[in-house]
């Protein structure tokens, strides 16, 4: 008769191993399907391998799966587990909780199996924030925008209206499994169409203003930072498949905005080329403080604790303030942008670690007032004006928004490294793994640490994480309340899949029984 799997509050070691892997694995999914680079993912994975007794894992990273490998001496047969990772829309909530979770484990607060019960109920428990908030959250970010570029209330008013048609369209269209290119195509035409037809009606409407505005808000959501850190930090697999995605999300968003744009040109209504090009915006405050109130509204939309909108709104009026002054001289844009970028990579990690957040909640939001709408619209009308001296100063401006986002997305990983203290154990962990950390904590835990642990799994119940909800408060609440030590024996695995994901799969097998490997499948 086989051996119970859990006696007196400890399970064999082979089931220990498999919920290990398949512990870091969930984690390692939710990290980087939330925009975290292969980098932050692989060490994070490798950190909790070795509380939890299992030093001698390996992790591989392919941006859709992420597989962890166990062997531990050459004559023993490995164990390998795999989790195919599923796109979903950015939650900043649930990757503060999660990396608040890493830290408690590092710190040797919680046993494996209680470990899994805060993980289940992260990923499972729905936001106190409201679709229609998070709807309004991007109106008032493309508003954000359009004073920063310069619009009056009309077309602040327009921008936001366009912002929330676009919303709302997006998410329908993603509830019926269409590719993401096809919603910024939707987004992009949709845009352009509305200010098109504003302009055609009696209100005194910029075209070039609505349009850049809602572009800026498109790109919010593509994951320049992490591919840029991935080939910045060696994985480059990775780092390829971003850069991928990242390229057709731009592409439908050149689709649908210069579809618009034909349009309006076939039913005669004036396209500005060069509007959002020129110099005469409001002034630097007015600049500063659109650029705050688009940082501001694109954290509220991702979810983000609600005690970082304030210091990330200031970050963002900051880092406008420093690139507008750099390129005052008459230094190129892409120069002028990473040196903001700079900044708030610098300024970012400080923020981070007096707001309990990962530092790419805090660098990502500060930086969407800096992404290249201005070049992508001015691009894409002089393409349209059809003469070759217009199109190639299109093509150029094209370039220019490509120089502009690596610019964004270097600058800011460069001031991560000169940000991050380097102490003895950051630097052995920047040994194996180049690159700084974006999520999850820098220091590893120690052995000693690790074996002390291990002595406590066997005894008292699990201690309750500090901080993990959303809001400023300090105490969990239900959503990171822990789980009972008889919750987790009941449901050792029951960990169900992330939300807005599909149904997944983890699968668990040795060497010697491949053609046999076990898998289970997780509902939403």
């Amino acid at each position: 008769m086989p051996a119970p799997e859990r006696e007196h509050g400890s399970v064999t070691p082979e089931r220990h191993l498999t919920l290990t892997l398949d512990f870091c694995l969930r984690v390692g999914e939710v990290l980087l399907s939330s925009g975290a680079g292969a980098s932050d993912v692989t060490a994070t994975m490798l950190s909790i391998s070795r509380v939890y007794d299992a030093s001698d894992a390996d992790v591989d990273v392919t941006f859709t799966s992420l597989t962890m490998t166990h062997q531990a001496d050459t004559e023993s047969l490995p164990t390998i587990a795999t989790r195919q990772v599923q796109q979903r829309v950015i939650d900043y909530a649930d990757l503060t909780r999660v990396d608040h979770l890493v830290r408690a484990v590092l710190r040797g607060e919680l046993e494996l199996m209680d470990a899994r019960a805060q993980l289940r109920r992260i990923v499972s428990t729905g936001h106190d924030r409201r679709r229609w908030a998070v709807t309004g959250g991007w109106g008032v970010m493309c508003a954000g925008v359009a004073v920063q570029l310069g619009g009056d209330a009309v077309v602040t008013l327009i921008a936001a209206f366009a912002a929330v048609v676009i919303d709302r369209l997006q998410l329908g269209i993603a509830r019926r499994r269409i590719p993401f290119f096809y919603q910024q195509v939707a987004g992009g035409l949709v845009a352009t169409l509305i200010a098109v037809g504003s302009s055609a009606s009696p209100l005194a409407v910029d075209v070039s203003l609505v349009v850049t505005a809602n572009i800026v808000m498109l790109l919010a959501g593509v994951g320049f930072m992490g591919a840029i850190q991935d080939a910045l930090t060696g994985f480059y697999i990775t780092a390829g498949a971003r850069i991928t995605e990242a390229f057709l999300s731009t592409a439908g968003i050149i689709a649908g905005v210069s579809g618009g744009l034909s349009v309006g040109t076939a039913f005669g209504v004036e396209i500005p080329a060069f509007a959002p090009g020129q110099s005469g915006f409001q002034g630097l405050t007015i600049m500063a403080g659109g650029a705050a109130v688009a940082a501001a509204g694109f954290a509220w939309s991702t979810y983000s604790p609600i005690r970082v909108l304030v210091p990330v709104a200031l970050l963002a009026a900051v880092a406008m303030a420093v690139s507008e002054s750099v390129r005052g001289p008459g230094i190129a844009r892409s120069w002028s942008v990473a040196v903001a970028a700079l900044v708030v990579g610098l300024v970012g990690f400080w923020l981070s670690s007096r707001l309990k957040v990962p530092p790419l909640v805090v660098v990502v939001s500060a930086v969407v007032p800096l992404l290249p709408g201005i070049s992508i619209y001015r691009g894409l009308s002089l393409v349209a004006e059809g003469g070759r001296r217009d199109t190639s100063q299109g093509l150029v401006a094209l370039a220019t928004a490509a120089s502009v986002a690596l610019a964004l997305a270097a600058g800011v990983i460069l001031g991560e490294y000169l940000a991050q203290p380097l102490k003895r154990e950051a630097a052995r962990l920047e040994s194996r793994l180049s690159g700084p950390r974006l999520v999850g904590p820098v220091q590893v835990l120690s052995k000693s640490a690790a074996r002390r642990l291990r002595r406590h799994s066997g005894g008292t119940g699990p201690i309750p994480l500090p901080d993990l909800a959303q809001g400023s408060g300090s105490s969990p609440g239900p959503a990171g309340a822990t789980a009972s030590a008889a919750s987790a024996a009941s449901h050792p695995a029951d960990v169900v899949a992330s939300k807005g994901a599909e149904p997944e799969r983890t699968e668990v097998s040795t060497a010697a029984h491949v053609d046999r490997a076990s898998s289970t499948r997780s509902s939403e």
